[in-house]
């Protein structure tokens, strides 16, 4: 488990002050006109060597991601915070939002400063209204301080931060479609390339980071990489936030070491699995995009990118959604289906067409009012829109239905044989 001496989120209850006179008490913003006169080389080199990895979902490189940004040039950089937390069962994101704004301020500077950026954009989930006016008011305040705006921190460095609410889409998450949205435009992903690092917000070079991301570089810069390196696992570092929910005697947000076992991360944080864990049915480990596992994978899950990977699931956000026995799974995984359905910005025909198929053919299974050869044929429709479009909203809507047939498709040939069963036929 993590030591408390090594924790970074140390407010994700709301205990302490979130103002800046709270952050400071907690030493955000310490030393922080040192740090940014290290430098864009300094700094980029101090995150690489940490081993960050974004902490959206994707889990690129942090430090490659920033040193893609070209240098200084007539064109204005840009970086913005991926504030559109919206993944079910993930509210990660949120608590920083709203209990410590402070250290997503300090982290968007030292990015900006990294990446030659004058200018920083917050897009938040519209339906984030609390959290937005924490973070607005955590905006002035460091104005108020110094800390923005000209000669940002005494850096030398001008900054500017600008809050942006979004309209609620779940789209808008993904990278390109978040700049589309910020330009005024339809929030719907671009084609690739160009890259945002070369292209992105209103066709100059961007950079986009999670919320989560930036948070943790104060403490990096601070500790140095060295130090967040040595918590967790090869090309697994660093300390994560985990949100736990479901079927848990003590549903939390809480920040462990990556590379912590599913079960251990579950006894030990969130009070065990609800009537013991012989009743556990399956854990969604990373958010709701990613395939659940069963109760035997769940024994030996690690959670970081790589261990994951091994069960055949992925960390995302590390949304832990823990069902048990009581658990319709078809069902559950069903409504998935429709939320997917719901978001598809319609943009892509595989997605756009083929999510509706699949929550209907999800409902007709939740009734049983299906043949066991559409199992495969719900599979088959899966994968038709994996890997098939522009975004991996696509890829998003196939995976937990395909965790389900992989994990549950005798629970699935069982439902329709007992309709069958109960309608009088062979």
């Amino acid at each position: 488990m993590l030591a408390d001496q090594d924790r970074i989120f140390t407010n994700l209850k709301g205990l302490e002050p979130w103002t800046l006179d709270g952050a400071r008490a907690r030493g955000v913003w310490d030393g922080i006109a040192a740090i940014l006169q290290k430098g864009s080389a300094a700094i980029i080199e101090e995150v690489k060597a940490s081993g960050l990895r974004g902490r959206g979902g994707a889990g690129f490189a942090t430090g490659m991601k920033w040193s893609f940004m070209p240098k200084p040039s007539d064109r204005p950089h840009y970086v913005i915070v991926n504030a559109d937390e919206s993944e079910p069962g993930t509210c990660k994101d949120r608590d920083i939002l709203r209990f410590d704004p402070h250290r997503l301020l300090e982290g968007a500077l030292i990015a900006a400063v990294a990446m030659h950026a004058h200018t920083v954009y917050i897009y938040i989930r519209g339906e984030f209204v609390s959290e937005a006016k924490h973070v607005q008011a955590a905006i002035d305040e460091a104005y108020a301080a110094g800390l923005l705006g000209k000669n940002a921190a005494a850096s030398g460095w001008d900054c500017d931060v600008y809050l942006h609410r979004g309209a609620g889409a779940y789209v808008c998450g993904e990278e390109t479609a978040l700049i589309e949205s910020l330009e005024g435009k339809k929030g719907q992903p671009r084609n690739k390339p160009p890259f945002p690092a070369n292209a992105g917000l209103y066709a100059c070079p961007t950079t986009v980071n999670n919320v989560e991301t930036l948070a943790s570089v104060g403490e990096i810069m601070r500790r140095g990489g060295a130090w967040y390196a040595r918590i967790g696992r090869a090309n697994n570092t660093g300390t994560k936030l985990f949100c736990i929910s479901g079927h848990v005697n003590a549903p939390c947000n809480v920040e462990e070491s990556m590379g912590i076992s599913l079960r251990e991360l579950i006894d030990k944080q969130a009070g065990g699995v609800r009537g013991g864990w012989d009743n556990l049915l399956a854990i969604i480990p990373g958010g709701s995009s990613v395939p659940l596992l069963p109760k035997d994978l769940c024994e030996k899950a690690i959670m970081d990118y790589d261990g994951l990977r091994e069960v055949g699931s992925a960390l995302g956000s590390a949304g832990v959604i823990v069902m048990d026995k009581s658990t319709d799974i078809i069902a559950a995984i069903a409504r998935l289906s429709h939320f997917y359905m719901h978001e598809s910005c319609g943009q892509c025909t595989p997605c756009r067409e083929g999510t509706g198929w699949v929550w209907r053919m999800m409902e007709r299974m939740v009734r049983g009012q299906a043949s066991l050869e559409e199992i495969d044929t719900l599979w088959d429709a899966t994968k038709e829109i994996e890997g098939r479009t522009i975004c991996a909203l696509g890829d998003a809507a196939a995976w937990p239905v395909q965790g389900l047939i992989r994990h549950f498709r005798p629970v699935m040939e069982e439902r329709i044989r007992a309709a069958r069963r109960k309608a009088g036929c062979a």
